[in-house]
């Protein structure tokens, strides 16, 4: 493919309000498309669905970014840190990647995530408390963020005080739109959320709790414990992880529905819907945008067309997931599709870990929401919302009006949240 990179315009608000009328033209145009994306890097885009499924299997695709040939992705991490941001599971390949995966995954199997429940719809419903009253609420800042960053820092034995801590140190580090990011600003919060788990974590050496990070701390897995900076990044991964796309997912489904008043409807008088709504959710504008990448181990060829060794290769989800060939009429939020094996949580061995814990909460969040919340509309046009620019999908807020209430008495023996 010879043909210049074509810019994805993150700069444009429309290109970011509702990116799929550019995507489906570049879908349609071919099914590999080198491309600019966030940070201004480039890019080889996967297009299409098949495509796309075989590419996050294909073992000459690494997740390692030392596989790739362009200095400016390392370059954009902090100097003093690259290492330790660069040793997760999310970033490694076998035999690495199967060891620290083994070590978390008990804690995400599907058992295990159904005996948290409880205490999901306990922290809902204590989210909610505060909101019925009012009338009004930003359902991002009130609903949609603290409920995943209480349940993961829970999980992980995280206090909760310093989620909005972890909420700006994470925006911080992430790609938001056409300009690489500052790297004195990525660095200081890097060095900000390094400081905080570190001393996290000797507190938890010298007292261990019932929680996930203790867990890890005395983990062996094969006699083979995590060592000091594989433990920092690991907490780092599932820390931010754990709540980053869930909040996208709550805040995006909501907002879908907002904007498809018949499939709100449907899903009011259908609660049971509401495990087939989150699956369409993802679909249709998953929290990942546009996709995954992965950086070739050596020339490789998708859909007729050659990588070089060295690229990176995105296969873009966002695309992949509303691919015709694939999904009948793609472009339609329907929340009665069955047939709907989305991309957005990933595939092959990288198959997203805590898509159950995500799944759950989302239907508890969008579920009670919708009980508690009754003539649940936008307080803006649907126009006025803005929505996160490159790397990660949603509305950056949610203003919202509804029929205020009464909160739910005291549940026996629990805060509620």
């Amino acid at each position: 493919m010879s043909e210049q990179p074509i810019l994805l315009p993150y700069a444009d608000p429309a290109f970011v309000a509702n990116p799929f009328p550019f995507y489906r033209q570049l879908r349609e145009e071919g099914p590999v498309r080198r491309a600019v994306i966030a940070g201004g890097l480039e890019a080889w885009l996967v297009t299409r669905y098949e495509d796309g499924l075989a590419a996050l299997s294909d073992p000459r695709l690494s997740s390692d970014v030392h596989d790739a040939s362009d200095p400016r992705l390392l370059q954009q991490l902090p100097a003093t840190e690259r290492e330790s941001m660069l040793r997760t599971m999310l970033r490694a390949d076998p035999p690495d990647h199967t060891r620290l995966r083994r070590l978390v995954s008990k804690a995400f199997t599907a058992r295990r995530v159904a005996e948290l429940r409880p205490r999901v719809q306990a922290i809902t419903d204590g989210l909610l408390d505060a909101i019925v009253q009012q009338g009004h609420a930003d359902l991002v800042a009130d609903f949609a963020l603290p409920l995943p960053v209480t349940v993961i820092s829970e999980l992980l034995g995280v206090p909760t005080t310093h989620r909005y801590d972890f909420q700006r140190w994470t925006d911080d580090m992430i790609l938001r739109g056409p300009e690489p990011p500052d790297p004195a600003v990525v660095d200081g919060a890097w060095q900000q959320m390094r400081a905080y788990l570190t001393k996290l974590l000797e507190a938890k050496r010298a007292n261990a709790e019932d929680d996930l990070l203790s867990a890890l701390i005395t983990a062996r897995d094969e006699e083979q414990r995590l060592d000091e900076e594989e433990l920092i990044a690991m907490a780092f991964l599932l820390l931010v992880a754990g709540y980053i796309t869930t909040v996208n997912l709550i805040g995006g489904g909501i907002a879908a529905l907002l904007a498809h008043p018949d499939q709100l409807q449907l899903l009011r008088d259908d609660p049971a819907l509401l495990p087939d709504a989150i699956e369409e959710f993802l679909r249709y504008d998953g929290p990942v945008n546009p996709g995954i990448a992965r950086f070739a181990r050596e020339d490789v060829e998708i859909a007729g067309v050659r990588i070089p060794r060295g690229a990176t290769v995105l296969v873009a989800s966002a695309l992949a997931d509303r691919d015709p060939a694939r999904f009948p009429d793609p472009d339609r939020l329907d929340i009665t599709r069955r047939d709907n094996a989305h991309l957005a949580f990933g595939h092959g061995i990288h198959y997203c870990l805590g898509a159950p814990l995500a799944r759950l909460e989302g239907q508890v969040a969008i579920g009670t929401a919708l009980r508690r919340l009754p003539g649940l509309a936008l307080a803006v046009p649907p126009d006025e919302l803005r929505w996160r620019p490159g790397g990660l999908r949603g509305p950056e807020r949610l203003p919202v009006t509804f029929t205020p209430s009464r909160p739910f008495p005291a549940r026996p023996g629990g805060d509620g949240g």
